[in-house]
């Protein structure tokens, strides 16, 4: 250990941008350590990782976002760093993103902070970030820190007091949805997000592949995010879900959230005692020590 800082990159196939990924933490006017959790690349990743003498953790097949991060987020605490930082695979640091981030948790009450996502040319506001972030930047404006609701994980920083109450990602999730809960989680422990105005960052997602079925999955995917928060009611939102689905799919003219109000049924056992769990201290990263009885 090196630096009061973990960065933990989760990759699979990313040889595209994992050059300016690394380069850009090692650029860091802030030293940090850096691990990189491979879900199963095959296109040369691992190796390319390896010569460039970074710690790497391989996976024989893709565990998803959040189990992947949760290897590095208990090395955090195990190994006693003040923060972790979440770096997605298609994403790079400034040089004083770490410090001007570090500087902002002066503020105890925030538990995640993130910096201002740019897109992949890095002059523009990244399209997801602006659309979730941008209207709070724009009403704030003398704030250096600007409290959210949410703000993507491609770029967290996660102190380890948060991370110690909150825990690891919920195994609800395996893909899409797990950065929603982990904030839900957070505020219920009453800990804030926000970005630091100052902080630049990019995230180069220009060319992911979309679709009117992947928008369509989100969509029915929120259902799970819903009856996970820790903070909401929940019986409601099990007997409400799986009528907003069916409006979905009226409106859209879409099978898809149909048949998904049958998923959705069949995993509210299982998504109940996730819930329940994310409740304790250090969920899905902790041991629960406790005896059963």
């Amino acid at each position: 250990m090196n630096s009061e800082i973990l960065v933990i990159i989760v990759t699979f196939n990313g040889m595209r941008w994992i050059d300016r990924c690394i380069d850009s933490v090692r650029k860091s006017d802030v030293p940090a350590d850096i691990l990189v959790i491979d879900n199963g690349s095959t296109d040369g990743t691992v190796e390319r990782l390896q010569k460039k003498s970074v710690e790497v953790r391989s996976n024989s097949a893709n565990i998803g976002f959040g189990a992947a991060n949760n290897i590095g987020l208990l090395e955090v605490l195990e190994k006693g760093y003040s923060y972790a930082y979440l770096l997605n695979q298609d994403a790079w640091v400034g040089p004083d993103t770490f410090r001007l981030l570090m500087e902002a948790f002066e503020d105890s009450s925030y538990g995640i902070l993130s910096p201002v996502q740019y897109d992949g040319g890095g002059k523009k506001m990244d399209r997801q970030f602006a659309k979730r972030c941008k209207r709070y930047l724009k009403k704030d404006k003398d704030a250096a820190v600007v409290e959210v609701p949410f703000v993507m994980a491609a770029h967290w920083m996660i102190s380890s007091g948060c991370l110690m109450q909150v825990g690891g990602f919920s195994p609800a999730f395996t893909m899409y949805g797990e950065d929603d809960n982990y904030l839900d989680r957070a505020h219920w422990f009453g800990f804030k997000a926000g970005v630091v105005r100052a902080a630049r960052a990019v995230h180069d997602r220009a060319d992911r592949p979309d679709s009117p079925e992947r928008r369509m999955f989100l969509k029915c995917n929120a259902s799970i995010i819903h009856v996970s928060n820790p903070a909401k009611g929940v019986f409601f939102r099990i007997l409400w879900e799986p009528l907003r689905l069916a409006g979905i799919g009226c409106l859209r003219f879409s099978g898809i959230p149909f048949k998904f109000i049958g998923t959705f049924l069949k995993r509210c056992p299982s998504l109940l005692r996730y819930r329940r769990k994310s409740r304790k201290k250090g969920a899905f990263l902790i041991p629960d020590k406790r005896k059963k009885i």
